[in-house]
């Protein structure tokens, strides 16, 4: 059933019709009916889908231990900014390995959570409740500084950013729309681009679709990025999220675009389905993610895999080596977990973490060359 308020949006745009970046805005963050604006879980087993910190609470203390090494290294005041950060879970897990690690420099952090949801807001509250130095916001411009030194965290934010669809059909570039059909039901249509940044974008990094084939064009994520690249003065910027490089969009297999649905932990491939009661996500284009992210000074330092990355960072030294016959057990959990985490056909395969550094003298390749060079 498709709630009044999308009808109401379509019936009032021109055409009877609006761009899929519209629509995702409006199923996603309208601010009473929009899916993450509910009062609902969403993340973990209660929710629709997962991230890497439900997967184990290794994930945060992973990052935790780099982070100091590089606030350390640089002299660099220790502030943290965590952007859709969910129930709060990876900033708990990253504090209390912190605290471990140094009880001193732990008092010492600032941890701002960007977050606009506020049923997750709510959660970090409670998660958080006991940490010093945090505090909340719904977004960069609600924070007090316009612009901060540290690193700027997030984890499975731009795959959920509205994008334009565009496919080519009959040798010309069209834009999918949204609309309905005669019963009240969403359909798709075609049309001119509704923005002419939507061919920039095709001609910047130089793509060509084949006839048939579908794109997701990420604006919202372009513009995100340079602002975040505007707001650091001094720091780094670690961005997680599952995406690919153009080479690999112009694929056959990813012809058909990669715009999906997750409902109930099921992938659902119409996006039109269960309008605000699903997460909607498109895989990113990595290597227009670094372009906006070299922006204002930054640089990008290394771009890898995750199970990679996590390897390098040392997260192997948590596997337990003792046999436990116990399935169930904390230590079987755990080790489970750790290969979920960075092997190629675990639960986060096709994920990628992106470093970018403006001002700053430390080499986070060393770093993570460093844990490896341990083992």
């Amino acid at each position: 059933m498709v709630p009044d308020f999308l009808l109401d949006k379509i019936r009032n745009s021109s055409g009877w019709k609006i761009s899929y970046a519209t629509y995702m805005k409006e199923v996603l963050y309208h601010p009473e009916f929009g899916y993450y604006m509910k009062h609902k879980n969403k993340v973990g087993a209660k929710g629709d889908f997962l991230t890497s910190s439900n997967v184990s609470d290794i994930y945060g203390r992973v990052f935790a231990g780099l982070f100091v090494r590089y606030f350390k290294q640089n002299a660099l005041a220790p502030v943290i900014c965590e952007i859709g950060g969910g129930t709060g879970r990876f900033a708990k897990q990253l504090l209390e390995e912190v605290k471990l690690l140094d009880e001193e420099f732990y008092h010492t952090v600032s941890y701002r959570m960007i977050e606009s949801s506020p049923f997750h807001l709510e959660c970090q509250q409670e998660v958080l409740a006991g940490e010093s130095g945090v505090s909340y916001f719904s977004s960069l411009d609600e924070m007090p500084e316009k612009q901060m030194e540290g690193i700027i965290f997030s984890n499975e934010l731009f795959d959920a950013f509205p994008v334009h669809v565009v496919e080519r059909k009959n040798g010309h570039l069209l834009e999918v729309f949204v609309s309905v059909d005669d019963g009240g039901e969403l359909m798709e249509s075609t049309d001119s681009p509704s923005s002419p940044e939507i061919e920039q974008y095709l001609t910047c990094f130089d793509l060509e679709l084949k006839e048939g084939q579908r794109m997701e064009i990420p604006l919202a994520m372009m513009n995100y990025a340079k602002k975040l690249s505007c707001f650091l003065t001094k720091g780094s910027i670690i961005t997680v999220d599952y995406g690919y490089s153009f080479q690999e969009l112009m694929q056959p297999e990813h012809y058909e675009g990669s715009l999906r649905g997750y409902y109930q932990h099921k992938m659902i491939r119409d996006p039109l389905l269960h309008p605000s009661e699903m997460d909607l996500t498109a895989h990113i284009h990595l290597d227009a993610l670094n372009h906006a992210l070299t922006y204002e000074g930054m640089f990008s330092i290394l771009t890898k895999h995750q199970g990679e990355f996590l390897v390098s960072a040392g997260i192997l030294e948590y596997l337990q080596d003792n046999f436990d016959p116990n399935p169930f057990s904390e230590q079987s959990k755990r080790n489970r977990a750790i290969r979920n985490l960075i092997l190629d056909s675990g639960w986060s395969h096709g994920f990628h973490v992106l470093i970018h550094e403006k001002n700053s003298n430390g080499s986070w390749t060393g770093i993570v060359d460093d844990n490896e060079k341990k083992r």
